[in-house]
């Protein structure tokens, strides 16, 4: 695998590892949730950050935001922000990473219909950080 350096993967907000699908798991009758549900809850989120935004000048989208918004819509419970503090210090993030958790974070929450960011939501953003000083190091 090829090495990114940190500062550039910074930059991406989300980044996981996909290991191949074996052929028992594709060929299984298990229903999953059809792409018409998806793109309804994905439409209501884009909704949602167009009205959180409406007063913004060139912010359209969470992606969009600056650290001013970030720390203005991106308000965390004492539970959620003890779950961030432990996952920055335990995987050494950095600055720029903390600020991609908390917007792929109220995207999630978002994508949820929820006003607030849920322990949850941190906790999901934090596994799309997969790569993050694990599989890419220098």
């Amino acid at each position: 695998m090829a090495k990114i350096s940190g500062p550039l993967l910074d930059r991406i907000d989300i980044h996981i590892e996909v290991p191949a699908v074996k052929y028992k798991e594709l060929s299984t009758e298990v229903k999953s949730e059809p792409s018409s549900e998806i793109r309804a809850r994905v439409i209501k989120a884009r909704e949602i950050q167009l009205e959180r935004f409406a007063g913004s000048r060139n912010i359209y989208n969470n992606a969009d935001m600056g650290s001013k918004e970030v720390r203005q819509f991106c308000k965390l419970d004492s539970a959620s922000a003890e779950l961030l503090k432990m996952a920055m210090t335990k995987l050494g993030l950095s600055a720029r990473a903390y600020d991609r958790i908390l917007k792929v974070s109220r995207t999630i929450a978002d994508l949820e219909n929820s006003a607030n960011i849920l322990p949850q939501h941190i906790s999901e953003a934090i596994q799309y950080r997969s790569l993050d000083r694990e599989l890419w190091k220098h």
